[in-house]
């Protein structure tokens, strides 16, 4: 018998689950940190324009992003099949807030390869995330 015919995980689940926890944990923070006019005061002035200047839409995506990644760590953990759909809408959510983004990060804009990287980064593990739940689905270690 191997892991994939008893239902027991293994071992790297728990570490993927707990690391895209941490990440998306991560997120939720930067988020909340953002809405906080006291704190955005001490961004550098290109990071605070960029959040200042967020369209409702943009801004709506971000929190879809964050917290339906973290909730679906969350359910990747609990190992309940509904993770999957909750990294589809997260996915939904970085789509979103990436449109914004990088029509504002044109080539000249000051930290535009920051805001690159950090969307390319969130675009890319909300894809794995979606594929490793399914992954996962595959080999009964979520139901």
């Amino acid at each position: 018998m191997n892991q994939e015919t008893t239902g027991r995980v293994h071992w790297s689940f728990w570490i993927i689950g707990a690391g895209a926890l941490i990440w998306n944990g991560m997120g939720v923070m930067n988020f909340i940190m953002q809405m906080n006019p006291e704190t955005l005061a001490d961004y550098p002035e290109p990071a605070r324009v960029l959040v200042e200047g967020r369209p409702t839409w943009a801004t709506g995506g971000f929190a879809i992003a964050v917290f339906g990644g973290a909730l679906g760590c969350l359910l990747l953990l609990l190992r309940r099949g509904a993770a999957f759909y909750v990294f589809v809408a997260s996915l939904l959510g970085v789509i979103l807030a990436a449109v914004h983004a990088f029509a504002m990060a044109g080539p000249t804009t000051v930290g535009s390869s920051q805001i690159w990287v950090g969307t390319l980064m969130s675009l890319v593990v909300a894809a794995f995330l979606i594929w490793y739940s399914k992954r996962a689905e595959g080999k009964g270690w979520i139901r």
